[in-house]
């Protein structure tokens, strides 16, 4: 399947295509276009928008497109350290950076390896570490995976 979001990824656009390649759809392909383009490009290539205005996976109140994953799939029926995960990537996403003593320096991180990076695709391959490393420290929060 393919799915389409804006161009110039940081948190939630890079966090996202991690979940749903882990979680939702292992041979997922990611289109990372001009913000004015997103739709066009959902109906042209038959994409699922995430992470742009309006669109059901997208911010819905204080939540960030990767909660509405998390909710529209169930997830954290298969995997209930993803909603620990989802409050530190809510507090990098939005205005709430002191949500978890975590999202601070997520948003650092993601900022740098944004302009650190070739492209969008070059990006989420490098921060797709970052964020199984945050999946395993959520389990160990959780009580589900022992050092």
């Amino acid at each position: 399947m393919k799915w389409v979001t804006r161009e110039h990824a940081k948190v939630d656009r890079i966090a996202c295509p991690w979940l749903i390649k882990n979680f939702v759809d292992k041979e997922a392909e990611f289109l990372f276009v001009p913000a004015e383009k997103v739709m066009e490009i959902e109906g042209e290539q038959n994409a699922i928008p995430f992470d742009v205005p309006n669109v059901e996976l997208g911010h819905q109140g204080e939540q960030c497109s990767f909660d509405a994953i998390i909710k529209k799939y169930e997830l954290d029926k298969k995997d209930a350290s993803l909603l620990e995960l989802a409050k530190i990537v809510r507090g990098a996403d939005t205005p709430n950076r002191s949500l978890t003593p975590q999202s601070a320096g997520l948003v650092a991180i993601a900022t740098g390896f944004s302009i650190n990076s070739r492209d969008d695709h070059d990006n989420m391959s490098r921060q797709f570490y970052v964020y199984d490393a945050l999946h395993t420290f959520c389990k160990l929060q959780i009580g589900k995976e022992v050092i």
